[in-house]
């Protein structure tokens, strides 16, 4: 996982520090423009691991600005202030506007609902049961809406999920009003005093104006308290520019990344908080219920510098 964008970090970090080494040893000031120079290799790397230019630029902004203040004497100095500013960096930014969705539902009005978005094949309907399995854990009652009402098969594998989980699972015949499922799941889930309700909905293209209008009237029914984008971390900067055109159509308040445990170069995860400026909630590791971890960016970073694990599943539970 990340191997590739690990590699590309740490050939160009070395290639910085030699870099730096040689102009301190020709007695050479490191300035700004030096920097930018030392720094593009670095830069490419992020950029061919699918990390957004934005996001390129403001890390690159935030390491000249760490790196211009360093002192450096020998080689080992100049590798670690490399090492420090990229990190340091990166906490800042992937720090940005983190929150606890299991923290937000113990908090928050009965029942609370999420709505869940995306576009076809990023794995929303297993990630919804991911979520319920993990909100069941800490003792709340579930219900999900299959409003997911274009394919049968999305009611049928959604009312499987719920089987296994013990989750009652509202829904209506294939090409129903999915706004009308997501109504009576809610009222369903008021009557029977339920604490959650999870809503699947269709997977839409970004670009398709009509589905998006039919969301949009989804979540004016709806009025979930959160609308969470799942997103393939696969997808590279499709994913966020799909998430980009979600949060101007409809408003995000954060998003799940699926098939992390394959993605090697790792751009998406670093990208889409700083894309939309909504927090990334959780990581999808595999195809087990518990396979989800709350987004962690020391853990992240750890992972991409080699530096560290998976948390145990054991540990997945408290966040």
């Amino acid at each position: 996982m990340f191997r590739t964008l690990r590699e590309r970090i740490s050939k160009a970090s070395d290639e910085a520090a030699g870099e730096i080494e040689r102009d301190i040893k020709r007695g050479r000031k490191v300035s700004g423009k030096r920097l930018d120079e030392v720094l593009w290799p670095l830069e490419v790397a992020l950029l061919e691991a699918d990390v957004a230019l934005p996001v390129v630029e403001e890390l690159k902004a935030e390491m000249k600005r760490r790196l211009g203040e360093a002192r450096f004497s020998r080689r080992e100095d100049i590798e670690s202030s490399i090492s420090a500013a990229f990190r340091e960096s990166l906490v800042k930014m992937l720090g940005k506007g983190r929150t606890s969705l299991v923290k937000r539902v113990e908090d928050g009005e009965r029942p609370f609902v999420i709505m869940f978005v995306g576009v076809n094949g990023t794995g929303k309907t297993t990630t919804i049961a991911k979520v319920a399995n993990r909100l069941q854990k800490r003792e709340l009652t579930v219900v999900l809406a299959a409003a997911d009402t274009f394919r049968a098969g999305a009611i049928e594998q959604l009312q499987l999920h719920g089987e296994r989980l013990g989750c009652r699972v509202i829904q209506q015949k294939a090409g129903s009003d999915p706004a009308a499922v997501a109504y009576d799941a809610i009222e369903h889930a008021r009557a029977r005093r339920r604490d959650v309700v999870l809503i699947d909905t269709a997977g839409r293209m970004q670009t398709n104006s009509n589905l998006m209008d039919e969301l949009a009237k989804v979540k004016r029914i709806a009025k979930p308290h959160m609308t969470i984008f799942v997103g393939d971390s696969l997808a590279g900067n499709d994913a966020i520019e799909q998430a980009r055109r979600f949060e101007e159509a409809i408003g995000l308040d954060g998003v799940i990344l699926c098939k992390v445990d394959a993605d090697a170069k790792g751009g998406s995860a670093l990208s889409i908080t700083h894309t939309i400026g909504k927090p990334v909630l959780y990581l999808c590791v595999g195809q087990g219920y518990d396979d989800i971890v709350p987004f962690q960016p020391k853990w992240l970073i750890e992972r991409i510098l080699g530096e560290g694990d998976p948390p145990e599943k054991a540990e997945v539970i408290s966040e």
